[in-house]
């Protein structure tokens, strides 16, 4: 099957010669990364990545996959928050193609079979994936940066709790041992509070992340009441690629809706985040 574009034409442009322009626009706005790729011999197993309208977050987004693009993997594990709230608790998809205005990019079905028997709670589920944007938005990125052919295996969670991050952390990480493999956390911090509190927010919960201890980052979380959305994805890849041998995480970049546009009393916030 062909999962079809749902947000195209709104979180990102719909023809392909205006998505490649926006795209290098976000590399090249003062909140980007640069369009010069970034040459390093550290290993990056992870990355976290805002998913908001690319005008907004696409230049925090480009920090993140620029960071890991001459890695050149072989597979990109996506995992993101279902914010429809529709199928399974957590969904793989098997046997499709997702399309973007860039073209196709195919799902490893291999891999999604096998974490759907080494997890507990990943099931195969294509419903669960049909409306989100949170997977969709990643991918016209991946297509653009990265130079080798790729496959995908997308993860949609619609629950987030420790205990389903903890499981499907540990069995990404099973997956992501067999290839050259990215794990992209897909998620945005908090929303929609005035700007400076939103940076205090965010700050308090990054701080956790980049020491990898995800029960001090659902402490923070729920004390502070941070309204990150995809923080079960990011639980995910903290403890997936803690399990794959990254020491720390590093702050590539921060910003937020209202950095970008100048409205700072309604934003959301955006953190670009690497696990070496």
């Amino acid at each position: 099957m062909i999962r079809e574009p749902v947000v195209a034409g709104q979180f990102y442009p719909r023809r392909k010669d205006d998505l490649e322009n926006m795209i290098k626009y976000c590399m090249e706005h003062k909140y980007g990364p640069g369009s010069k790729p970034v040459l390093s011999n550290e290993k990056i197993f992870g990355v976290i990545c805002p998913h908001a309208g690319y005008v907004y977050s696409g230049p925090t987004a480009c920090h993140s996959y620029m960071s890991f693009a001459s890695q050149n993997p072989e597979l990109v594990i996506i995992i993101g928050p279902n914010h429809f709230g529709i199928g399974k608790d957590v969904a793989t998809m098997v046997d499709a193609q997702w399309k973007t205005p860039l073209g196709m990019v195919q799902i490893d079905s291999e891999s999604a079979r096998k974490i759907s028997e080494i997890s507990k709670f990943v099931e195969i589920d294509e419903y669960s994936h049909s409306q989100d944007h949170s997977l969709e938005v990643q991918i016209p990125m991946l297509q653009e940066i990265l130079s080798s052919d790729f496959q995908i295996l997308p993860i949609i969670l619609r629950a987030q709790d420790m205990e389903t991050a903890m499981d499907v952390g540990n069995a990404v990480s099973e997956i992501a041992k067999r290839k050259n493999t990215i794990i992209v956390a897909s998620s945005d911090f908090t929303h929609y509070e005035e700007n400076s509190f939103a940076h205090k927010q965010d700050k308090a919960l990054i701080e956790p992340i980049l020491d990898i201890e995800v029960e001090r980052f659902y402490q923070v979380l729920r004390n502070k009441r941070v309204t990150a959305c995809g923080y079960g994805a990011m639980a995910s890849t903290m403890i997936a690629c803690k399990n794959l041998g990254a020491t720390k995480g590093e702050l590539l970049s921060y910003a937020t809706s209202g950095d970008v546009s100048g409205d700072t009393k309604s934003v959301v916030g955006y953190s670009a985040i690497k696990f070496v």
